[in-house]
């Protein structure tokens, strides 16, 4: 009889039936041949030693970004509810009434155009039926359905439904607010949903709700707008990219969803034309080179310069701002701020490392200032919120110095202090 082997055969066996290891499971694989699809049609090396993980990344990454199609709120909530005495009346109870939990930080896939999207939710119930919903169970909740494709409206009303079918509260109050990332900065919502005794948005319980949440509303833009993508120009992509297309399709399959639900019939379509400002292109910029011959010479700073980039680990963006230090001589005429932003702007674009950026940016610019030159790079990463660690709020600085800037620590410092004075 011929032994298993070990490796590709690692399978666990729960009510009687195989359960595959994550690698081995037909949604995974089905991921990463699309994943290599998109990235061939990028013009990148699929065998390349920074891209050789990629697809099997973003199909981990995907899978868990969407884990809440197969979650149920009642699995979080029946095993947390426990008893409260006096609190059988609702608000009128005399001694129990309403109850706020505060910047419940999530983040959900946009269903227009696949990336992810930062959610900070505020929950407000009243308790009733003598009993109480244990705080972390809030989160939970909330990450069951932003663990899907989504847009915000229908995310908080799914939150505020889940909560009121399972808890059985007096009433159920929610308040999202969403940032969408787009290259030109970011897209910012507010929504709202209420069931029970918030049904009224004018009522006095939510008043009381938004006055213990110390901000106020903001509808700035109308759900119409949310995904910048949607109103952008709706071009199809060619007909030679139709392959692409229907890789993504797959991936829409792939994650548990109806490619054909009208929301998602463009989705394909949308994050291509996103994917494609990051191909793999040559750098053909003329570059002047720059003329020090001077016997006296000073600090010249280009700040926050911003930029957007994809993590070619997880394709999913990194942005941020670029300064840019060099020693310019009296006399003679700085580096143009658009010629320093064109080189941002190209190394950003493209399938990226955050540290291999800044690199890139510093070698170019070597040349035209005579090879002394410091550049930082200060970024926040959608990988860094939208994967298992979800550590929202971080953010990573990188450093590349050449010339003066490598061994002149005063040098260095001054710079790093102009940084700081120009925040």
């Amino acid at each position: 009889m011929n032994t298993f082997d070990k490796e590709h055969f690692n399978v666990e066996v729960k009510n009687g039936c195989f359960d595959l290891p994550f690698e081995l499971q037909p949604e995974t694989i089905a991921i990463q041949e699309a994943v290599k699809v998109i990235l061939k049609g990028l013009n990148e090396d699929i065998n390349r030693e920074g891209i050789k993980r990629t697809p099997f990344r973003v199909a981990k990454a995907l899978r868990q970004g969407t884990r809440g199609y197969k979650q149920k709120v009642k699995d979080f909530v029946q095993s947390a509810l426990f008893p409260e005495t006096g609190l059988d009346d609702g608000q009128a109870g005399g001694v129990g009434g309403l109850v706020v939990i505060r910047d419940l930080d999530h983040y959900s896939y946009c269903e227009s155009c696949l990336l992810p999207f930062k959610v900070k939710c505020h929950v407000g119930y009243v308790p009733s039926g003598g009993r109480v919903l244990g705080l972390s169970k809030f989160s939970r909740v909330a990450d069951v359905f932003a663990k899907r494709l989504q847009e915000p409206q229908r995310l908080a009303e799914e939150i505020c439904s889940g909560l009121q079918r399972w808890v059985e509260p007096s009433g159920v109050a929610v308040v999202l607010q969403c940032s969408h990332p787009h290259y030109d900065g970011f897209v910012e919502a507010t929504v709202t949903s209420g069931s029970g005794g918030f049904e009224d948005e004018s009522s006095e319980l939510w008043c009381e709700f938004l006055s213990l949440l110390k901000f106020k509303l903001r509808r700035d833009v109308s759900l119409e707008d949310w995904c910048p993508f949607v109103i952008e120009n709706s071009s199809k992509v060619s007909d030679a990219d139709s392959e692409m297309v229907a890789a993504v399709v797959s991936i829409l399959k792939a994650l548990g969803e109806d490619p054909s639900r009208k929301e998602l019939v463009s989705t394909p379509t949308r994050f291509l034309k996103w994917m494609m400002k990051f191909q793999n292109v040559n750098f053909e910029m003329k570059l002047n080179r720059y003329d020090c011959k001077l016997k006296e010479r000073k600090l010249s700073c280009e700040t926050n310069i911003q930029f957007w980039s994809m993590c070619e680990h997880h394709l999913l963006p990194f942005y941020g701002v670029v300064h840019v230090g060099y020693y310019c001589g009296d006399g003679l005429k700085p580096l143009e701020r658009s010629l320093v932003e064109s080189v941002v702007k190209f190394y950003g674009f493209k399938l990226q490392v955050q540290e291999r950026m800044t690199r890139q940016i510093a070698e170019t610019l070597s040349p035209q200032v005579n090879g002394d030159v410091i550049v930082v790079a200060e970024a926040e990463h959608t990988c860094m919120i939208s994967r298992g660690i979800e550590k929202f709020g971080s953010s990573t600085a990188t450093v590349a110095v050449l010339g003066r800037f490598s061994s002149d620590l005063s040098a260095r410092t001054k710079f790093l202090e102009s940084i700081q004075k120009t925040e």
